[in-house]
């Protein structure tokens, strides 16, 4: 009988870039990954945000970055990612994380600008980011994508087309991705987010949180930013080389459940 493999579950000293990283989810993700002894490059938009989440992460004794990036910004994109690169000798994980909110109804006069916006943030950024990141993934011995979609791709509310929209693109963004970079032992994989508590979240009054999370989720509760960023983390790990293509729901049983 042959011997039982066995399988890194480590992601120490691997390069990891997480975009939108200065709040929420993202945050939580370089935390989780440099808490686990990864080199983390922290970026957002938001300067002082990206900064001061590296600095939390070297305070707790982690290795952290802040580089200031506006996923909108193409060649912003292309200049970032080689520095991070430069920086930490290399790139083994990419986290497209960075997102906007974009709901409006079909008939509002500035309906069409946050289409444009949405699909820009939410979606042209993420191949982008993989474009911009492949030279450097394709020399890893640990490659890893996760695009960070969410459970509006999988069932959308009224009024929030631009948003499901592009987190459906996501969606078929990330199969076709493993599929294409699958023979170079490049995983893709995807994560809806359900119900989470981050700042996209945080106008919505708590009672009407309550409400939500007890007649939709299984768990009748909204998430905290952390556990979705351990799935994150989950489907990084060396070991979990055999996975990929795939689109899980982190949403308390919200699609499972019917009534």
């Amino acid at each position: 009988m042959e011997p039982v493999k066995k399988l890194s579950r480590s992601v120490r000293g691997l390069s990891v870039l997480v975009t939108g990283a200065a709040s929420g989810m993202g945050r939580a993700t370089a935390h989780a990954f440099a808490d686990e002894g990864a080199k983390v490059a922290v970026t957002d938009f938001k300067a002082d945000g990206a900064e001061a989440v590296a600095k939390e992460i070297q305070a707790g004794g982690g290795t952290a970055k802040a580089w200031t990036l506006d996923v909108s910004d193409p060649d912003a994109i292309t200049r970032v990612i080689k520095a991070i690169a430069e920086e930490f000798g290399g790139l083994d994980v990419l986290i497209n994380n960075a997102g906007i909110p974009a709901g409006l109804p079909l008939d509002h006069e500035r309906y069409d600008q946050v289409w444009d916006r949405a699909l820009g943030v939410l979606l042209t950024a993420h191949q982008r980011t993989v474009r911009a990141a492949l030279p450097f993934l394709r020399q890893s011995s640990c490659p890893r994508i996760v695009n960070i979609a969410s459970t509006e791709a999988l069932g959308a509310t009224a009024r929030d087309t631009p948003y499901a929209a592009a987190k459906a693109g996501v969606v078929g963004l990330t199969r076709a991705l493993a599929v294409e970079l699958g023979p170079e032992g490049i995983t893709v994989n995807c994560i809806c987010p359900g119900p989470v508590r981050t700042g996209m979240t945080a106008p919505i009054p708590e009672e009407d949180k309550t409400v939500y999370a007890k007649r939709r989720t299984a768990l009748r509760r909204y998430g905290d930013p952390e556990e979705v960023a351990h799935m994150t983390l989950s489907l990084c790990l060396p070991a979990a080389s055999f996975l990929t293509g795939t689109i899980i729901p982190v949403d308390g049983g919200l699609m499972a459940r019917n009534a």
